[in-house]
């Protein structure tokens, strides 16, 4: 049976985008829709003296209707400026000295265009977390890709010979399981279980970066544990 999750390409998300890859044998990340200023896909939040901070990756300035795959990282993003700003936030965190490595490879990737640059980060975080599925470009898909919404899920499923899709539990009310049988399709629903840790002993903020979870827990406990807490509904 294969499973297929489908999602807009986010730059170090929360735990719960990772707990969505990990649940399936597929992973569909969207390069060919419209960029969304006021959305996540190029900024996240960490930990910053006892706060939730936001940061950003800086794109050139182009046309607002670019889709991701068409927009570029600012020629003048200073990658090491920004590592050293979470480099600061987290220096004294348990695990900082076996995540540096990575944020490394994941902020000062040489890739200019935004989707490239984000799907390497997305790469990267799953080699380290020893996720295994298999990502997929959705323009590589081969649909109609003017379909929309709940058409273009159940397109881009078929064309990929899968059986199941697992969708984050938000969209039950964009997608309707009946719509999804009739196809031939089952229609799962990913819950997020509680993943709690401690914050320098502070309280607990969630749903910061994966970032985040990394500098404070090692890598067997996020991989066999907190990728695990979810279930499918």
């Amino acid at each position: 049976m294969t499973s297929i999750a489908i999602m807009q390409p986010y730059f170090c998300p929360y735990i719960g985008y990772f707990q969505l890859i990990n649940s399936a044998d597929v992973f569909v990340i969207y390069d060919n829709i419209e960029y969304t200023k006021k959305g996540w896909i190029n900024r996240n939040r960490f930990l910053a003296n006892g706060a939730a901070t936001t940061f950003s990756i800086p794109i050139k300035k182009d046309s607002d209707h670019l889709n991701v795959e068409e927009r570029y990282v600012a020629e003048d993003f200073n990658r090491q400026k920004l590592l050293n700003r979470i480099k600061g936030a987290y220096a004294k965190a348990p695990f900082f000295a076996e995540t540096l490595p990575l944020l490394e490879r994941v902020f000062l990737s040489n890739e200019q265009n935004l989707f490239a640059y984000i799907e390497h980060s997305v790469a990267e975080i799953c080699e380290f977390l020893n996720i295994r599925t298999k990502i997929v470009r959705s323009s590589e898909v081969k649909i109609d890709h003017s379909l929309r919404s709940q058409d273009k899920v159940i397109a881009i499923c078929r064309a990929l010979e899968a059986e199941t899709y697992i969708n984050p539990i938000g969209g039950q009310e964009l997608y309707a399981k009946d719509g999804f049988r009739d196809r031939g399709l089952d229609l799962r629903f990913l819950q997020s279980g509680d993943v709690t840790y401690s914050q320098f002993g502070g309280e607990f903020i969630a749903c910061l970066s994966i970032i985040d979870v990394a500098m404070f827990n090692d890598q067997r406990s996020i991989s066999g544990d907190f990728l695990q807490r979810y279930q499918l509904q």
